[in-house]
């Protein structure tokens, strides 16, 4: 019986792959011999063929992305100089656009681009019963939602004990946000509601208690939205995570967000750029001022942790316009803030403004902005550290009372000052010691920010102390460390306590 593998290299073992588990859904009478095997982009491809070949078969179907496109294709190269009579089946968004030109796409068999729930299957019995089709590259016929199985059964026991457990209630988006794959799609769909929710309460029983939302526009049906949060608010002890539209926010949807308790629900908030003539070009449509009094209603009436997105290098943004709009979203006092650096993902419409503001970008993955003719190489350089030091900094949770004193009228300015004085002192973005990071804080902000020193380590130390670390930073007076056992972890490798990772202070704190 011929045997077929799904698999993919997911960036971290906690990353359960949702897309994997679709297709597993829906083999129909294959699904016997199907096994689902999933490594990550650490191991050696050699060490993953092994494995694959391991269950003799006849089809590997391989997810591609973005962070394991180049893993997989040395995976692919091997599989096929090993074992050539394996037919490789390949799918994911990194080769469902400008495929022919890829490595990847030449050494595999097959490619289905688009959502290939249904067309994996198809394509699997037409190669094991001996009418394999001409051609490399399949395009995956439009799915039906409510003629698909629901994949949520196939997360394991292992799965919901030790992984995130990925859930989806609609596909597509309606927006055109140029840099954005989902601007491709034509329309938005959603699950059959019953049937989800039905599901969703199955993964509840079997012990899942954190749900992360990949729906690019969860809050738009405000009716299934509604539904949804209800269900969820009446479990008790969840964590549910949503993508939301930042100036879409009715009252009703408003009404029960309001009535969750702390711990229990994370927004995802896209801001991407405040700037008007920006968003113009970019096709990106947002009420600023909606977005502005939605945001301060989710922080002054909500419980939910919010983490906003915002993107260096847009075409017709140059670092002055990015650093107002840092500084625009900050005061809203969002609990993270991430900085991303364009990137021109593989079929997306940004390419178009490429000639017109000089946009080049890295050719090898993740593609992003090398530079422009509106920010140039070395800047990009320094914002793409800031970005680092401020999800270690700024997003982690630990620096709260520390970034009070820091920023001043124009925050920008003086993290990236920081910034530029930390990897002027270390020539590193990570793997700075949580203790090292602590002191190297104080040094700066008092020797080039001039900030009042005093001030500084009360502040520091405060934080420090709330922090959970046991260690003993050097700009720490040792009597207030007494009773507390060495330790100490590293900053910036997700060592931060899970309440703060989950629901980190304001930022500014409120008082204090």
């Amino acid at each position: 019986m011929s045997t077929i593998v799904l698999s993919t290299l997911n960036a971290r073992y906690a990353h359960a792959s949702l897309g994997l588990r679709c297709l597993a859904a829906n083999m129909g009478v294959l699904k016997p011999r199907t096994h689902l095997l999933e490594f990550t982009i650490d191991q050696r491809p050699v060490d993953v063929v092994e494995r694959l070949l391991a269950h003799q078969p006849a089809i590997v179907g391989l997810g591609v992305y973005i962070w394991n496109v180049e893993a997989s294709t040395q995976v692919v190269r091997l599989l096929k100089a090993v074992a050539p009579q394996v037919v490789v089946v390949l799918g994911g968004p990194e080769v469902s656009h400008e495929s022919e030109t890829q490595a990847i796409v030449q050494a595999a068999d097959y490619v289905i681009t688009g959502p290939a729930d249904v067309a994996f299957r198809d394509l699997c019995d037409r190669i094991i019963s001996g009418r394999s089709p001409e051609g490399r590259i399949r395009a995956a016929a439009p799915v039906a939602l409510d003629e698909l199985s629901l994949p949520y059964a196939e997360y394991t026991d292992q799965d919901i004990a030790h992984r995130l457990i990925y859930v989806e209630a609609s596909r597509g988006c309606p927006f055109k946000c140029e840099f954005c794959l989902s601007s491709l799609d034509r329309e938005v769909s959603s699950f059959p509601l019953a049937a989800f929710l039905e599901q969703m309460e199955g993964l509840y029983r079997r012990g899942v208690r954190q749900f992360k939302f990949v729906d690019r526009t969860f809050n738009l049906k405000v009716d299934a939205s509604v539904a949804i949060l209800e269900f969820f608010l009446a479990k008790p002890d969840v964590f549910v995570h949503f993508e939301l539209v930042p100036d879409r926010l009715p009252d009703r949807l408003r009404t029960v967000i309001k009535r969750f308790p702390p711990g229990s629900l994370q927004f995802e908030i896209g801001i991407q750029s405040f700037n008007p003539a920006v968003q113009a070009l970019i096709n990106r449509r947002q009420d600023n001022q909606k977005t502005q009094e939605n945001l301060r209603w989710l922080r002054a009436e909500t419980q939910a942790h919010l983490h906003t997105d915002l993107i260096v290098g847009l075409p017709g943004e140059d670092t002055a316009s990015f650093a107002a709009g840092f500084n625009r979203l900050l005061a809203l006092k969002p609990h993270e803030i991430q900085v991303g650096i364009l990137k021109r993902l593989r079929g997306t419409p940004i390419s178009r403004h490429a000639g017109r503001f000089g946009l080049r970008f890295n050719p090898d993955p993740p593609y992003n902005l090398l530079c422009s003719d509106l920010i140039d190489f070395a800047t990009l350089q320094r914002l793409a550290r800031f970005a680092r030091y401020w999800d270690m900094i700024g997003n982690s949770g630990r620096f709260v009372h520390a970034l009070s004193v820091l920023v001043g009228e124009d925050a920008f300015d003086a993290f990236l000052r920081l910034s530029d004085w930390l990897y002027a002192r270390t020539g590193q973005t990570h793997r700075l010691a949580a203790d090292r990071l602590f002191d190297l804080v104080c040094q700066g902000m008092v020797e080039m920010l001039r900030r009042d020193e005093t001030r500084t380590r009360r502040a520091l130390t405060r934080d420090y102390l709330e922090s959970g670390l046991r260690g003993a930073p050097a700009f720490i007076e040792p009597s207030k460390l007494k009773g507390r056992e060495r330790g100490g972890g590293a900053a910036g490798r997700g060592g931060t306590p899970e309440r703060q990772a989950r629901h980190g202070r304001s930022f500014p704190p409120e008082s204090g």
